[in-house]
């Protein structure tokens, strides 16, 4: 039945997008859909895949494999004494992407780059409020509106970033997806037309491939961008073939429907590994998974019965079921391979007598709560149902009753960040551009409460560690600020760390190419495949 599955997905994709076959064609067998295609208003890496790191550039990118960063659309920049101005020089003779839906009529220049920060950074900008809800969560809970005083056009290629406050991950920052630069021409056209909706649906950029179409929740196709500034594409054709089934993207790659796929089910990893026309490429991730408690709802909102319930939960039975050993129990929000990572800090020892005692101790009794099981597989977290299932019976064992629930990913990760949300959220991060900030106060800053937060957790003297780590230039300085943040967020329990995984990525032997990437990253301009 999953054989028919698999074969009938890939002859609608072929149907829907049709020419495929008669290309240099890279099949991709995604895990999800996407949210959209506009990367500023998401945080997903499945979103980005999508996107960001197909159809757009940014002003400086992430070399392949690496957290380094290289010039992007810009080719060089300066910074003030002060910390406080960043002056871009502007790549010229970049072309914008020209579609069957808008033919662009000038090159990139610094009113894109104004047009794609200042959409999100100003609530009275015409475009901020362009699609339903949107709250822009990357630029919001990093603090941009108040971090970047202004955007100046020094001329057509030049462009000064002028901030408050000295930021030290800034530049990082300014790699990564939500940073990407769109068309402000094809804006305007948009918005003349009454199609601003438009933007998040059908994407235009400067990046190595054109997007052609999208059959939701099956197939998008793109084509080789054959005017990308750096260099066109090996590949003419690059399809996503959205498979959400771990097993069916194993099927899909052994059949030769698909050549590359992500997140492999643990217990398939060894016999793909011993598939002769298959490689199997392997990294330890840049990530963590975690439950977070909503804080703001009782009994959650105290400590204790928080760090009860983290001792309540067999962290290492989770990780041998759903990993297979292919993962380490996570004790901090960071993972071990990040600088400032505190290996003093002292995990939650599973202990269900103590759990129940100290619930006791709380006045917790008759405890009803949800738990939030994910419905792909992300590299953090390959099964979140099974981890669910898991944590529902460690929680019986101390007189808690837990009930899992799910929903459609895009709504997941929409009503997991609600602040009147119920129960414990399975999520988890991979991180963007190799700085603790970009895990300690993207996820658990204040001013992420209510998007990246899903602890919708507050904690001042957590939260001013991390504010003063940011504007503090001293990477030694700031180590020892992320090492004492790490101490309170141990002690406050707004989440049960999970675990911190190997991240694995088959593929045909065909494919040339391709590099795993720290970030998480799945990047295709640089990968071939034999005909």
């Amino acid at each position: 039945m999953k054989k028919k599955m698999a074969f009938a997905a890939a002859l609608l994709a072929a149907t829907v997008l049709g020419g495929v076959a008669n290309a240099k064609t890279l099949v991709y067998c995604s895990e999800g859909s996407p949210e959209g295609f506009d990367p500023g208003l998401y945080t997903a890496g499945t979103t980005f895949d999508a996107s960001s790191r197909t159809v757009y550039n940014r002003l400086v990118e992430f070399k392949h494999g690496s957290t380094e960063l290289e010039p992007g659309l810009a080719e060089s920049w300066t910074i003030s004494d002060d910390g406080l101005e960043y002056t871009f020089k502007l790549r010229q003779g970049v072309k914008f992407q020209t579609t069957d839906f808008f033919t662009p009529t000038r090159e990139f220049n610094a009113d894109d780059v104004i047009y794609s920060f200042e959409r999100q950074l100003k609530a009275d900008n015409p475009w901020n409020k362009y699609v339903a809800g949107a709250s822009w969560e990357y630029s919001a809970g990093m603090g941009f509106p108040d971090l970047i005083k202004g955007i100046e056009k020094v001329d057509d290629h030049t462009v000064k970033f002028v901030l408050n406050h000295p930021e030290a991950p800034f530049m990082a920052d300014l790699g990564m997806d939500f940073a990407s630069i769109l068309s402000k021409e094809y804006a305007d056209k948009l918005a003349a037309d009454g199609k601003m909706e438009q933007m998040n649906q059908q994407p235009l950029g400067t990046g190595p491939f054109t997007f052609v179409a999208y059959q939701p929740d099956a197939a998008i196709r793109y084509k080789a961008n054959d005017s990308y500034w750096n260099g066109k594409p090996k590949i003419d054709d690059l399809v996503f073939a959205i498979t959400t089934d771990a097993s069916v993207r194993r099927q899909k790659l052994e059949a030769g429907e698909c050549q590359i796929y992500p997140y492999p089910n643990a217990a398939d990893v060894q016999a793909l590994k011993d598939n002769k026309d298959l490689n199997v490429e392997e990294q330890a991730g840049l990530n963590v998974a975690y439950l977070a408690y909503n804080t703001l709802v009782a009994p959650f909102d105290k400590a204790e019965v928080r760090r009860a319930l983290n001792e309540a939960i067999n962290k290492k039975a989770i990780v041998d079921a759903v990993f297979e050993g292919q993962a380490q129990v996570a004790k901090n929000p960071i993972p071990p391979t990040m600088w400032s990572y505190n290996n003093d800090v002292k995990d939650d020892e599973y202990n269900p007598d103590a759990a129940k005692a100290a619930l006791e101790k709380a006045g917790v009794k008759d405890l009803k709560m949800k738990i939030w099981a994910m419905p792909v597989s992300r590299p953090y977290m390959l099964n979140a149902r099974r981890a669910a299932e898991l944590m529902q019976a460690d929680l019986a064992k101390v007189g808690v009753t837990a009930e899992i629930v799910s929903y459609e990913w895009a709504e997941y990760l929409k009503r997991s960040s609600d602040k009147d949300r119920d129960g414990a959220v399975i999520l988890g991060w991979t991180g963007d551009n190799g700085d603790p900030d970009n895990f300690l106060d993207t996820l658990l800053g204040c001013t992420a409460v209510g998007g990246n937060n899903r602890a919708q957790w507050c904690n001042k003297e957590f939260d001013d560690l991390v504010k003063k780590a940011k504007q503090t230039s001293d990477q030694a300085e700031r180590a020892k600020l992320y090492e004492q943040a790490q101490v309170v967020f141990k002690k406050e329990a707004p989440w049960a760390t999970i675990d911190h995984s190997t991240v694995f990525m088959p593929m045909s032997k065909k494919v040339t190419g391709y590099t795993q990437d720290p970030l998480g990253i799945h990047r295709f301009d640089n990968v071939d495949i034999a005909e």
